[in-house]
């Protein structure tokens, strides 16, 4: 990790390791908590490879709407899963807009790890290509929205059954 161009996220989520894995890998369950409410996430489609697309649109009742591509890196099942917005589908490099939230390229590792009596320790990592990025990513709100995200994930997944 890079604290100069990285960003990071820790919680620890009120639900078990796999039914996190399950909210976080199921397009159905995703769309639930992807998007901090009240911005919803009507569509989502993952090919869970590496190489595989990983695709979301965002929508808000202000008129936003946001899609984006990425591309699955890596896939440790139930640990570990990696994805950039570098890349789309087959390793394609994506052409990324001039401004949004799609503006900058960066590399997420998400880590989900036992933290006992039921819960996860819930890790994601934003890798930027410059601290510019990074402040970007930063003042567009990531910890505030992604701190957001994981707590509707847990409750996502605190509800899925095994």
């Amino acid at each position: 990790m890079d604290d100069e161009n990285d960003l990071v996220l820790e919680r620890v989520l009120d639900a078990p390791r796999h039914l996190v894995w399950k909210a976080w890998t199921t397009p159905e369950h995703l769309k639930r908590w992807w998007a901090p409410k009240p911005y919803e996430t009507p569509e989502c489609e993952m090919d869970l490879r590496p190489g595989g697309a990983f695709y979301t649109k965002m929508t808000g009742p202000d008129g936003f709407e946001e899609a984006g591509t990425g591309c699955f890196l890596e896939i440790a099942y139930g640990e570990k899963l990696v994805w950039t917005s570098a890349l789309g589908e087959g390793y394609r490099p994506n052409s990324l807009p001039d401004e949004g939230c799609g503006a900058f390229a960066f590399t997420a590792i998400v880590t989900f790890e036992d933290a006992g009596e039921g819960r996860t320790r819930y890790r994601a990592v934003a890798m930027h290509a410059s601290r510019e990025d990074r402040d970007t990513h930063e003042k567009m709100g990531f910890h505030e929205g992604w701190g957001t995200v994981a707590g509707q994930l847990g409750a996502v997944a605190a509800e899925l059954e095994d």
